[in-house]
């Protein structure tokens, strides 16, 4: 039986499953629906500091990216850190962790970017109970112009130095959530753990506008007949968060940073990506906001049984196995030869798969008056565009040609052995090094 307990930088909860620092986690009440439903941490809303609280709109915060069946695919929202009392929010945090003491609780902080103003929160934090802080430098709307969020984590030297504030005034487990806004999030990364830092969390959400109202002419969600740049998270984000966690994890520098996933997690599927990728847990908002807090059972469940059918005992057995696997366009090896197969069996006539190749790629799949599709090798590159838009699955496959074939696109013998770009007669540097 897959044991699903996870031990992050020393925080222990049931299952890797936490819920991201947004809406979801902003008070009490949510947090203890959210551990009865069984997440395994929260981090708490951010936290800003003390003074008069933050203003938020008291219109609409959010705009969607719909799929043709409403399903959510993109989520902005232009709402800030928390607007609750510092001290509430404070005693909120005591109460459920002593309430919870198996569950993890982080709460993410956001202050100027002035010594004394962390070093004046981290004591009052620390005095909650938490497991652990997160420092929000990664939200770019509103707070990133106060000098705060993105703007603190586009600058690697800033996020070494607050880094370090937190690590000299705080005595438990300080994660650095990195923004997705920036060229190379390695830089940040080196930067976090140069500061001390016990782990990145990433992505937060990324700058963008969802939508204009054509009539308004302006752009949604819309205040007044104004608006502004948000930040986009859900399952549309997830291609670029897995990739930049994955240069994280590959990255000599930063190989034993430990990692908190983040970024369109909505099934076990997905958080079992990001683990085998280089993440030890996961943070998800979207898909609570979306199901609400029990589609974490799903995950839980899914989770465990794809355990037990791969033979993992724990998460830690599988976190970090695909990295490897992670290479540069360079290095892979362009005497792989493969070619497309249409299963005459299952294919539903549509034509989605010509129509692709024909128009858009390499005229690879010819058609006959009676709408049978085959594909034709002589002129299959093997780009799998038909196998991603056919909507019958596995109905095309992508099949390897084995080495000694001749390849009746090229004429040339499939070779066994490796070759890539670095060796290839076609790369100039290869002659430059001659």
């Amino acid at each position: 039986m897959a044991d699903l307990t996870s031990n992050f930088i020393g925080i222990k909860s049931p299952n890797p499953f936490w819920l991201a620092s947004a809406p979801p986690t902003d008070k009490e009440y949510n947090v203890r629906r959210a551990f009865e439903a069984g997440w395994g941490g929260v981090v708490w809303k951010t936290l800003g500091s003390e003074g008069p609280p933050i203003v938020n709109v008291n219109g609409p915060r959010y705009g969607v990216v719909h799929g043709a069946d409403r399903r959510v695919l993109g989520l902005n929202n232009i709402e800030l850190i928390t607007d609750r009392d510092l001290f509430k929010n404070l005693d909120e945090i005591k109460r459920v962790k002593k309430d919870y003491p198996d569950r993890a609780i982080i709460v993410s902080i956001m202050v100027p970017c002035e010594e004394d103003a962390w070093k004046t929160i981290l004591p009052l934090v620390e005095e909650t109970g938490a497991d652990g802080i997160e420092l929000n430098f990664g939200c770019p709307h509103g707070m990133a112009e106060r000098g705060m969020g993105s703007a603190v984590g586009q600058v690697p030297e800033y996020v070494e130095m607050v880094t370090g504030w937190c690590k000299k005034y705080y005595s438990k487990p300080v994660i650095v959530k990195l923004t997705p806004n920036i060229s190379d999030i390695r830089k940040p990364a080196a930067a976090a753990q140069a500061g001390g830092a016990d782990a990145v969390s990433l992505i937060n959400t990324i700058s963008s506008i969802i939508s204009v109202d054509l009539d308004v002419m302006a752009p949604n969600p819309t205040i007044d007949g104004k608006g502004t740049h948000g930040g986009y998270c859900g399952p549309a984000v997830k291609p670029i968060a897995m990739n930049m966690v994955a240069e994280i994890a590959r990255n000599p520098e930063t190989a034993n940073l430990p990692i908190s996933g983040i970024g369109g997690i909505t099934s076990w599927r997905d958080a079992a990506e990001y683990m085998v990728l280089g993440c030890g847990n996961v943070q998800v908002c979207t898909a609570a906001m979306t199901y609400g807090f029990k589609i974490v059972q799903e995950m839980i469940s899914g989770l465990s049984q794809w355990m037990d059918e791969k033979g993992y005992e724990s998460t830690e057995e599988f976190v970090r196995q695909a990295v490897p696997n992670v290479t540069d366009w360079q290095y892979l090896n362009l005497n792989y030869v493969s070619k497309a197969s249409i299963n005459q069996d299952d294919y539903i006539s549509c034509g989605r798969c010509y129509a692709a190749c024909e128009d858009t790629s390499h005229q690879a799949i010819s058609m006959t008056s009676d709408r049978k599709f085959s594909v034709i090798d002589a002129e299959c590159v093997a780009c799998n565009l038909c196998v991603e838009v056919c909507p019958v699955e596995n109905c095309i496959t992508m099949v390897q040609q084995e080495p000694g074939v001749i390849d009746p696109r090229t004429n040339k013998v499939v070779e066994e052995k490796h070759g890539d770009w670095t060796s290839h007669p076609n790369n100039p540097s290869v002659f430059a090094a001659e």
